[in-house]
């Protein structure tokens, strides 16, 4: 035995490097039947899977430029984590955007800006901007809620989301004002960090589920009354990467305290189908919504991506004739994110946010129903002069949720569905969530919330307004890439945006509504 140890010791390491590549030359040729380029081309082969395997990478960090990617590109995920780390996130040398390309969009700066005098609440927090409406103000609920930011977490559920990540972002929600949306994955202890929350539910019943997957009202009414950091109520009927689609939550992927917090079994596949049972069709479901908002006294909206306008119409209908509806109503965009969905829905299903938060905006302030309902618009309008845009189209807050996910780390892996984030924020693997300093992440995305919200401001003032719910359509001008040069938001959209009873940034400040008090 030693003498054959001795005789492997002296042999030169790259004998072993030619027997270990024989070995894979001749499985290659006589026994690989699933891999024809291998199978043809053997050793030499393998470099175009390990190519395609780290292709995303290249493009990312060699090949692409700074405007380059999707979903976010470089400049934009520059800029998120400049803010989110407290770094320079300004730019040198004038832009490197196409200033002249179709669909580009102007803000109209104002001669004179706004003026602040000294006693103006934002002279000292430039970062601190409530929402203009209060929500079930128009439908006197008895615990209406004015949040604190226009900037507010979307729906992202734990499960989705790894546990240290939803801590994070709920910490850091609390200490920069914003509200947290749970998802439908169910309210857990990591959304339970002091930040507001609303508490949303989908076809899956997660947290506030009979044992037969049916929707309990009781549990519900439980739920908020234990909680009373819970400010809201949203029903999810859709969301825009997915909308329709249904879902299944494999059993390899329920760990005890999932299973505990979504109400579910063990061991077993949890299907969310793609319908409510809770209620069938809009004229149910408003009397769900009254249902709810009577036993617990908290506003409660929909979420939803946007098809069939006829729907819509239907609904705004029904609102008017009842005098009665949800308080908010959250849009959500076709460019929206998601932890997993089939390509055919992601690129194809559902209308992009600006179209889609206009057509519905428009029918109903035709009604004269948009000034009574608080405006929520999601799909990447985490960057300042996209939600400038927003807010001139009518919306009164902004969901963030990719944008939320890179400033405590996601660097864009587009791997949220493997289980595999290398960032650990998309993940339930405990060793890549291992890496998620919860005190430092929390610090993160505060900081960029505080950002978004003062270059937002600072982008209204610039126009001549003291708060973003001022924005008008006709602040903002799209190119049209021809010889109409530019037209503004009204001429594009057909509509023009309904005014919001403002009196003053210090009136929000001093609102008894205004989030972040929970007794």
């Amino acid at each position: 035995m030693e003498s054959i140890v001795t005789f492997l010791s002296n042999i030169s390491w790259w004998v072993y490097v030619l027997i270990v590549l024989g070995i894979v030359a001749v499985r290659d040729m006589f026994f690989n039947r699933k891999h024809t380029i291998s199978h043809n081309f053997p050793l030499v082969g393998h470099l175009r899977f390990i190519l395609e395997k780290i292709g995303p990478e290249l493009r990312q960090y060699i090949v692409a430029n700074n405007r380059e990617e999707l979903p976010f590109n470089r400049s934009e995920r520059s800029w998120i984590y400049a803010s989110a780390k407290k770094e320079n996130n300004y730019q040198g040398f004038g832009t490197d955007q196409d200033i002249h390309e179709a669909s580009y969009h102007f803000i109209k700066p104002s001669l004179f800006g706004y003026k602040m005098s000294p006693s103006h609440p934002n002279f000292t927090h430039r970062d601190l901007v409530p929402c203009a409406k209060v929500m079930g103000e128009f439908n006197n609920r008895k615990k209406s809620y004015r949040p604190k930011s226009i900037l507010n977490i979307s729906a992202m559920s734990f499960g989705s989301l790894s546990a240290k990540a939803i801590e994070s972002l709920n910490i850091g929600a609390k200490e920069s004002g914003c509200f947290h949306n749970t998802g439908e994955g169910g309210l857990s202890m990591y959304h339970s960090n002091g930040a507001d929350v609303v508490f949303q539910f989908g076809t899956g019943y997660f947290g506030v589920r009979n044992p037969d997957g049916t929707f309990s009202l009781d549990t519900l009414v439980k739920l908020v009354e234990n909680n009373p950091f819970v400010r809201a109520i949203e029903i999810k009927l859709s969301q825009g990467a997915k909308p329709g689609k249904g879902g299944v939550l494999p059993s390899s992927k329920i760990t005890k305290e999932i299973a505990g917090i979504r109400g579910i079994e063990l061991g077993k596949d949890v299907i969310s189908p793609s319908f409510h049972t809770a209620f069938d069709g809009i004229d149910e479901m408003l009397d769900l919504i009254e249902q709810i908002a009577d036993r617990t006294g908290l506003p409660v909206g929909i979420k939803a991506a946007v098809g069939r306008l006829e729907q819509w119409t239907y609904l705004a209908d029904k609102i008017e004739e009842k005098g009665k509806g949800p308080d908010f109503i959250a849009i959500d965009g076709g460019e929206g994110g998601t932890g997993a969905a089939p390509p055919s829905f992601a690129d194809h299903v559902s209308l992009p946010l600006f179209y889609a938060f206009s057509s519905v905006y428009k029918l109903f302030k035709d009604k004269g129903l948009a000034e009574r309902i608080v405006w929520i618009a999601g799909g990447k309008l985490g960057l300042h002069a996209q939600g400038a845009k927003a807010f001139a189209l009518g919306a009164d807050l902004i969901y963030v949720a990719r944008e939320a996910m890179m400033s405590i780390g996601c660097i864009q892996a587009q791997i949220c569905h493997t289980n595999r984030c290398p960032a650990g924020v998309a993940t339930q693997n405990t060793w890549l969530q291992s890496g998620i300093h919860v005190p430092l992440k929390s610090e993160r995305f505060s900081n960029y919330a505080k950002a978004f919200r003062k270059e937002l401001l600072e982008l209204a003032m610039a126009v001549g307004h003291e708060h973003p719910c001022q924005f008008t359509m006709e602040d903002i001008e799209i190119s049209m890439g021809d010889s109409n040069y530019t037209k503004t938001l009204a001429d594009c959209f057909k509509y023009q945006k309904e005014h919001v009873a403002f009196e003053g940034t210090k009136m929000l400040h001093d609102c008894p509504h205004l989030g972040g008090n929970h007794e």
